[in-house]
């Protein structure tokens, strides 16, 4: 096949000079278009041309074992947006860049005997293939880039469907009803009362703002479906679950075989309900959608390349901010490639040298020779864009000797709960610790049974838990620590009093063998020489046997007595798994103007327990 422009010398077949950048008028011409692809190909052929023996010719390699092994070396994934797909797999915009693999039935091997076959308007209308360039990968052995595309959850799920289509289309259907502004600013009131919760970034003043990040989309993809219950349609709101059950599924770092059938699950309910946007006239041509059409393929590369978290584009972009944006802050904008080259060389120089001083183990101590009193941290802690939450409400834990605990914070604060029936409940908490197996509810036992009051009670601000969450953004060993508050002042201001789950049935699975308090108070008493960490809780119950079936969360109500007050309880610190996240049931009521977060859990009747708060609730609220 006679190419248009010469792949290897970069220099066109006509009067075409690649040196003198074309004018506006000449951007967008086909010529021009097609040198452009030529060039980008050739560019990376040339790039991985000093591997090419490595894929031939078998070499011996170091394995972490110890031994020695021949091995030949092949190309990887490559991580790209739909776009880049699209000039990588040399197809035309709006197709699918793996359209031709062996699992779409199109492995072609041979694009000169396909243009002589077909010809290159068949080509391109017919099977969305540009027969002009030949992709990179076909002069390496064993190298297909339509099978080495990999599956990307920032573009694809996250900002792709979600954010530019559901969002918006969420947005086009309301348009269309009446009181179309004031349904806009209740879903924005709504977003903005949610609860706080360890790690969640709030959104004061709804989802209104002009510049989307992928943190932006993950942060709404959290609280979005209910703050528009009421407003559109029970379908719609199914299509958001499946869609976000997808998500998260996709998203998780451990993918066995059930999962895969619980994705594929999900992806088979969403297209059944998203046909509400087409019936409803957001959508009157279908969804011809490449972003969404990835979806389908998600299962089998999860299969080729393990999970898509370690894959993603936002770790690409993480380093472009490392390595570009924030060297550009530092330097002086003047000439400031040069200054950007010299910070990244002057932090690998310090990155090797810090590596180099650990395994000498001159980190070990301190100046002085004594040991420090708290480890060096590998690497600062990261700071959230946005101030939602405080920085050390959620971080990550590279210990590896714990599996779960909950510990009290380490300096007592001066709290005191000013409740009539809090003596009586910790007398019958202490009787319960006393006789552990005990057959009655301890609301039955007789006081004058109970031991007396202990002479002191220390309360403190806050409790951490400590859990295996390897989904989320974890340490090492997959440990995520989160801070649970409970305090009458937070920051200066209102109270603050978080929800947590705590263990029931360990036997059962799912939301089923838990159960969700607020914790009032956090305090230790010492009786009989042992000391007892607990915390004082206000219970709810759950509505109803199984989830909302449009929503898919638990909804629960507090539990009242027969006089109308929430029922308090004492429970020891053992029994909290996490902080677990309500969300008011909206319903079809508008939000009153200037309504605070602090008050949601307070004045709203039923909740919703929001699996999707993080990757670990959704793992155990389902």
């Amino acid at each position: 096949m006679t190419l248009p422009f010469d792949p290897i010398g970069l220099a066109p077949s006509s009067n075409w000079n690649p040196f003198n950048p074309p004018d506006r008028e000449n951007q967008k011409t086909e010529e021009f278009r097609t040198f452009r692809r030529v060039l980008f190909h050739a560019s990376l052929r040339y790039i991985f041309e000093p591997l090419r023996a490595a894929m031939t010719v078998p070499e011996l390699a170091l394995f972490g074992d110890g031994h020695y092994r021949r091995v030949i070396y092949g190309l990887g994934p490559y991580i790209a947006d739909y776009p880049e797909q699209v000039l990588l797999a040399c197809v035309v915009q709006g197709w699918c860049a793996r359209i031709l693999t062996a699992q779409a039935g199109g492995a072609v091997n041979d694009m000169e005997a396909l243009f002589e076959a077909l010809g290159h308007g068949a080509l391109w209308d017919d099977y969305g293939v540009i027969p002009d360039v030949l992709p990179f990968t076909w002069s390496f052995p064993r190298a297909d880039i339509h099978e080495l595309l990999s599956p990307d959850l920032l573009h694809q799920v996250i900002k792709g469907t979600f954010k530019d289509h559901l969002v918006a289309w969420v947005g086009d259907y309301i348009e269309r009803a009446a009181m179309t502004k004031k349904i806009m600013a209740d879903i924005d009131r709504r977003i903005a009362a949610v609860p706080p919760f360890p790690g969640l970034r709030r959104f004061p003043e709804g989802r209104g703002f002009k510049q989307w990040t992928g943190d932006d989309s993950k942060a709404l993809m959290k609280v979005y479906l209910p703050a528009i219950e009421g407003h559109v349609p029970p379908q719609m709101l199914r299509a958001f679950r499946a869609f976000l059950d997808f998500c998260y599924l996709v998203r998780r770092n451990v993918i066995n075989e059930d999962t895969l059938a619980e994705i594929d699950a999900a992806l088979v309910r969403y297209h059944a309900e998203r046909t509400i946007f087409e019936t409803s006239g957001i959508c009157p041509n279908g969804f011809c959608l490449p972003r969404q059409h990835s979806l389908t393929h998600y299962s089998y590369l999860i299969c080729e390349f393990g999970a898509p978290n370690g894959l993603c584009s936002s770790i690409t972009e993480s380093k472009h901010i490392k390595a570009v944006k924030e060297p550009w802050r530092r330097s002086s904008r003047n000439q400031a490639m040069t200054q950007i080259l010299t910070i990244n060389d002057r932090l690998d120089k310090l990155a090797a040298a810090r590596v180099n001083f650990i395994e000498r183990g001159m980190l070990d101590g301190s100046p002085d020779g004594t040991a420090p009193s708290q480890p060096i941290p590998v690497q600062p802690a990261a700071v959230p864009r946005h101030g939602g939450f405080e920085d050390d409400d959620i971080q990550a834990v590279d210990e590896r000797d714990i599996l779960a605990e909950v510990k009290l914070a380490v300096k007592p604060s001066s709290q005191h709960a000013q409740i009539p029936s809090f003596p009586d409940l910790l007398r019958r908490f202490l009787y319960g610790r006393d006789y552990p197996d005990l057959d009655i509810p301890l609301a039955d036992v007789p006081l004058d049974h109970c031991p007396p009051l202990p002479f002191k009670v220390k309360s403190y601000p806050s409790a951490t838990a400590t859990f295996l969450a390897p989904s989320d953004q974890s340490g090492l060993g997959g440990l995520l620590r989160e801070r649970i508050r409970s305090v009458r002042s937070w920051r200066g201001g209102p109270p603050r009093y978080d929800c947590v789950f705590v263990a029931h049935d360990q036997k059962t699975p799912g939301f089923r063998g838990l159960l969700v308090a607020r914790v009032l108070l956090f305090m230790s008493v010492k009786h009989r020489g042992f000391v007892y960490p607990c915390a004082l809780v206000t219970w709810f119950s759950s509505i109803g046997e199984e989830p909302c079936p449009d929503v898919g969360m638990w909804m629960v109500e507090p539990d009242i007595d027969d006089r109308g007050n929430r029922v308090l309880d004492i429970v020891g610190l053992e029994s909290l798994v996490r902080a677990a996240h309500l969300i008011p049931i909206f319903g079809d009521d508008f939000i009153p103007h200037h309504f605070s977060y602090t008050w949601s859990l307070d004045r709203f009747k039923s909740f919703y327990i929001n699996k999707y708060a993080d990757h670990h609730s959704h793992e155990i609220a389902f």
